[in-house]
């Protein structure tokens, strides 16, 4: 253990993580078609948003928490932010679930709050109908009022879900295709996602559209200029390759001289020169940094509003003061810092800007090639649902 009581990596890049690696010491950039624009509109207008709320939202596999969030079986947590009242569980065998937080009896909220919850069974505040964290009813009061009543018909309202990689997904159709998350959860693992710890979680609420916070972490040209009071020092203009899972985005940004000396088949070691980013459709990010990952699961409220869960996952429990006083004065750097006051607050002045009319259409250099190829991901997603 080394002296901030973190757990070493013993972790493998996967093939395509290191073919990633090995462009970059190819110094293959990306092809670029020059410069090109996305329309202004599709971040100021309504029915835009409307149509993606439908298309994306509505229809499509997504993120909804890490599975660090409930870390042991018996554990639950009510998640309202995507518009439906829906509760995570982890049941005895330790399988996650995701449920309409709903009882089947008066369709009374099952649980409220936002913490985490520990608890063998979930009981309803309003007749104690009483259930299994699995969903199954396990009993309810007076079941002789009511003759013929079957509890095996009436088990909460599940959603589709699938855990891999250290992520709980789902989807709020019946029918999902989760084979990109399993594909995926191969380079999370590769992370160590499984069995990372849960430091911190901080929601916040960002007055811009999703996209513009998404766009933000598809190039790395604002890096060392936004960031120039943070991280910016640690960072220079690099090589960006990357490729798609699906309609997931997946890049990494290094320099050819760092990785010279690297032996790129050691996790550890790429991640200390190389950054990889993560960009899942509909709305979630996931920036491993050398020594921890943050998962950031956006949450679009209207076309210029949009709730950003940060989770910041680390190697394990801090065992120290010393290793909670570095955990914190990361999260601090990154979360508020990096994160608020930097990325979600340009964010926010883009869309104060683009709501004017003033910019009918933003402007993509060579270096932000990804932002382009993430809406044109977008469009065709809007086109599939029609």
């Amino acid at each position: 253990m080394n002296e901030i009581g973190t757990k070493p990596h013993k972790f493998r890049p996967t093939d395509s993580q290191l073919a990633l690696a090995e462009a970059i010491v190819r110094e293959e950039e990306r092809e670029s078609q020059g410069v090109t624009h996305v329309p202004a509109s599709v971040y100021t207008d309504p029915d835009h948003w409307e149509r993606e709320k439908a298309a994306l939202f509505g229809r499509l596999p997504q993120v909804i928490a890490p599975s660090a969030l409930l870390p042991e079986a018996g554990m639950a947590v009510p998640h309202d932010q995507t518009g439906r009242p829906l509760l995570i569980t982890r049941d005895a065998e330790g399988k996650a679930h995701v449920f309409l937080n709903v009882c089947r009896h008066r369709g009374t909220r099952l649980v409220e709050g936002t913490e985490i919850q520990c608890a063998k069974r979930l009981v309803c505040p309003y007749h104690a109908w009483t259930y299994k964290l699995d969903g199954k009813l396990l009993a309810l009061p007076r079941p002789d009022t009511f003759p013929g009543f079957e509890k095996s018909e009436h088990s909460l309202i599940e959603l589709p879900s699938f855990e891999a990689g250290g992520l709980i997904w789902f989807s709020p159709v019946e029918g999902a295709d989760f084979s990109d998350a399993q594909t995926l959860g191969a380079d999370f693992a590769a992370f160590g996602m499984d069995d990372l710890h849960l430091f911190r979680r901080k929601t916040h609420d960002v007055a811009g559209n999703w996209k513009l916070i998404m766009d933000a972490f598809l190039e790395s040209y604002h890096v060392t200029r936004l960031h120039a009071k943070t991280i910016g020092p640690f960072f220079k203009d690099g090589i960006t390759s990357g490729d798609h899972i699906g309609p997931h985005a997946r890049s990494a940004v290094g320099r050819k001289e760092e990785l010279d000396h690297v032996d790129l088949t050691d996790m550890e070691a790429l991640r200390r020169v190389i950054t990889f980013a993560y960009q899942l459709l509909p709305a979630t990010i996931i920036i491993p940094s050398p020594d921890y990952v943050n998962v950031m699961v956006l949450m679009p409220q209207a076309h210029n509003r949009t709730l950003v869960e940060d989770f910041m996952l680390i190697p394990e429990k801090p065992a120290t003061e010393k290793a909670r006083d570095h955990w914190e004065r990361s999260w601090a750097l990154l979360d508020g810092g990096v994160f608020a006051s930097e990325d979600f607050r340009a964010a926010e002045l883009g869309q104060q800007g683009l709501e004017t009319g003033a910019v009918p259409q933003i402007t993509l250099g060579t270096l932000e090639t990804g932002i382009l190829r993430f809406h044109e991901t977008v469009q065709e997603a809007l086109r599939a649902a029609n």
